[in-house]
C-alpha cells in the first residue's frame, strides 16, 4: 500500500507527458509560403520562426471579417513587440481595390496580402470560407486552425502563455 500511492502518481506523471508529447508532435508544420503584401514587400513564414504568427483570410464581402478586424488590430498593437506578427490575407475573389480601399480607410497596422492566384488559399488546405485563421507557434507549427470569428479572450489567453 505504502507503494501504491507514488506508482499511481508516476504512472499518471508519464502518462500527462506522453500525451502531450503525442499532441504537439501532431501539430502539422505551416507551409513554405512567400507572401507578398500590398507595397510588393516579400515575407517569408519560415523567416518568422521565433514569433507566434496569425495568418488570416478573409474578404470585404465577409461580415464576420469585417467585425473582428478592429480586435484584430488591437491584438496586433497589444502583442506586436513581444513576438506576434499577423498577416491578413485576402482571398483571390476580393476585388483588389476593394482591398486597398478598406485597409487605407481603417490604417490597418499589420501586413496585408492579395491572394490573386488563390496559391497561399491551396498552401493552407485549400481555404474556401472566410474568416479562417490559423495560428503558428515559434517553432512553426500551427497552434490552432479556426473557421469562424475568432475568440478574442481565447487568443489573448493562448498569446499570453506562448510569448512568456
Amino acid at each position: 500500500m505504502k507503494f501504491a500511492k507514488p506508482a499511481l502518481i508516476a504512472v499518471a506523471v508519464l502518462a500527462i507527458a506522453g500525451a502531450l508529447f503525442f499532441a504537439l508532435m501532431d501539430r502539422p508544420s505551416a507551409p513554405a509560403v512567400t507572401f507578398t503584401t500590398l507595397e510588393g514587400k516579400p515575407i517569408v513564414l519560415d523567416e518568422l520562426r521565433g514569433k507566434v504568427v496569425l495568418v488570416n483570410f478573409w474578404a470585404t464581402s465577409c461580415p464576420g471579417c469585417i467585425k473582428e478586424m478592429p480586435d484584430m488590430v488591437e491584438a496586433y498593437n497589444l502583442y506586436k513587440d513581444r513576438g506576434f506578427e499577423i498577416i491578413a490575407v485576402a482571398m483571390r475573389y476580393d476585388p483588389p481595390n476593394y482591398v486597398l480601399n478598406f485597409v487605407q480607410t481603417r490604417q490597418l497596422p499589420f501586413p496585408v496580402v492579395l491572394d490573386v492566384d488563390g496559391e497561399h488559399a491551396r498552401a493552407f488546405g485549400n481555404v474556401q470560407l472566410t474568416p479562417t485563421t490559423f495560428i503558428i507557434g515559434k517553432d512553426g507549427r500551427i497552434l490552432e486552425q479556426k473557421l469562424g470569428e475568432l475568440d478574442f479572450v481565447k487568443l489573448n489567453a493562448l498569446l499570453d502563455r506562448e510569448l512568456s
